[in-house]
């Protein structure tokens, strides 16, 4: 009877590790470490927030970007969100910069957190032609934020309710932040595996403006060095991601991303991009990393006047079973779908590049230059033809953003159906005029010029209207 447990050791395990099941997934994500990672992070996460807001409200123009604008282009699903009328927008934003402070100080934490998601997607939201990742992962970590015990350290709200403070916390909010951040990365360096990219474009491209840059200009413009930093980026993220996961690489893999993402903030200026992940690196570090960091700085300062906060110690009071489970599901369906969506791209026929099926939501950074020219041509019921540019109807940046993205050029032309329809006109059809450029490539027709698009659906699967790239990347080395 003896032999019984032994023998159900040996099934659960394989050399010595333990088999991946629910049971071990679930011990290894409720195990509990040091709280101070966790909290440095929501202080730290706040702050970048409370910049963005600050930004929204003294830098960008709230009413330039989503008040003045006639039309804006809407996500697909989410054509019903509306701005806030009168001053709705400038107080929403407002409230957010409130919120951003109690996500700092951990004062009515769950509140703030859920607030600033909620106010900050809305946004996000309102108008397609102002997507970057960045603020996509800025929701995407929000969100974690929301359900991560993130308040229970280096926190306000433990004073009011001593009962939430805890040193300790389980381990599962961190290594779920972690996993988001190493998809992150590693998905920016497996779209970059591409013809276009390994021949140097578009950064060659991009970089050629910035031969007068400080220090780097003349590398801007040589092609070793454009091919250094292409190949390098790629290595960067294919290798020096996983590499942070390793105690004994990840500070040196930390020191090279705060050089590359500096670089690229003054090159590039991707406002608070190159910040956010450089500081969500941190996730990777061990738990206690900020105190050990203290530790150290108490070693080479005797006199350091920053003791480490005073908590109540001992461990987080344990989850249920039943709360366990949930987590635990919770977490893996959130890693599933951040791996599944970014790979949705290969259900749509073409280059994704050039027809952006499945381009947003799934980290392809940097991979595209595609200036173009789009005209539309508005009939009516007595066959007169009119002429349309888009900054007639839209701002100069929409305009912009618009013209080789075929969803947004389908938007539009309804737009302006429904405005001919809206002034009397019947038997209206819209017909488009686009050519694009992908990447250095001789201007192309990216919209079938004899298709009617006011009588075309929008859809997420792929469309017969728009037409494939044919084209090739011009080779400086072969055609110079």
């Amino acid at each position: 009877m003896r032999k019984i447990p032994a023998l159900r050791t040996r099934r659960h395990h394989t050399n010595g590790y333990p088999l991946l099941s629910m049971s071990s997934l679930r011990r290894f994500l409720f195990r509990e470490v040091d709280a101070s990672s966790l909290a440095v992070f929501r202080i730290g996460f706040g702050i970048i927030l409370l910049y963005r807001c600050l930004s929204y409200l003294f830098i960008d123009c709230i009413e330039c970007q989503w008040l003045k604008p006639a039309f804006a282009f809407k996500y697909y699903g989410f054509e019903w969100i509306q701005p806030l009328p009168g001053r709705g927008l400038h107080i929403l934003v407002m409230l957010m910069t409130l919120a951003s402070i109690g996500i700092i100080l951990g004062r009515f934490y769950r509140v703030c957190i859920v607030f600033f998601t909620l106010a900050f997607t809305y946004l996000f939201l309102l108008d397609q032609a102002y997507y970057l990742n960045h603020y996509y992962m800025v929701i995407l970590f929000c969100a974690l934020l929301c359900v991560a015990p993130a308040n229970r350290y280096l926190a306000l709200d433990p004073k009011h309710n001593p009962g939430l403070g805890s040193s300790r916390i389980p381990y599962w909010p961190l290594f779920l932040m972690g996993a988001q951040l190493e998809i992150i990365l590693i998905y920016a360096g497996l779209v970059k595996l591409n013809w276009d990219w390994l021949n140097l474009e578009p950064l060659r491209s991009a970089l050629s403006n910035y031969g007068d840059f400080p220090i780097f200009g003349s590398l801007f413009v040589q092609d070793w060095s454009v091919a250094v930093a292409v190949y390098g980026v790629i290595a960067l993220h294919l290798v020096g991601a996983p590499l942070l996961l390793v105690r004994r690489t990840r500070l040196a893999v930390l020191f090279i991303y705060a050089g590359f993402h500096t670089l690229n903030h003054f090159v590039f200026t991707i406002d608070i991009f190159p910040w956010m992940t450089l500081f969500a690196s941190l996730l990777l570090f061990d738990p206690d990393w900020p105190k050990q960091f203290l530790d150290w700085l108490r070693r080479i300062w005797p006199g350091l006047p920053f003791p480490v906060p005073a908590s109540k110690e001992g461990l987080a009071a344990p989850a249920a079973g039943s709360r366990q489970a949930l987590v635990t599901g919770f977490v893996v369906v959130w890693l599933l779908v951040q791996v599944l969506v970014p790979l949705r791209h290969w259900i749509y026929p073409g280059n994704v590049a050039w027809n952006e099926g499945g381009h947003r939501f799934s980290w392809r950074m940097k991979l595209r230059a595609k200036p173009g020219v789009a005209r539309y041509f508005v009939t009516d019921e007595r066959n007169d033809v009119l002429l349309i540019k888009p900054v007639e109807f839209v701002t100069p940046v929409q305009a912009r953003r618009m013209v080789c993205i075929p969803d947004m050029i389908l938007q539009f032309a309804h737009y302006l159906g429904q405005t001919w329809e809206a002034r009397g006109h019947s038997n209206v059809k819209v017909i488009a005029s686009v050519q694009c450029s992908l990447n250095g490539r001789p201007l192309a027709t990216l919209v079938d010029p004899g298709i009617d698009l006011y009588s075309k659906q929008r859809t997420l699967g792929s469309v017969d209207w728009v037409l494939p790239l044919k084209e090739p990347l011009p080779n400086p080395w072969l055609d110079p």
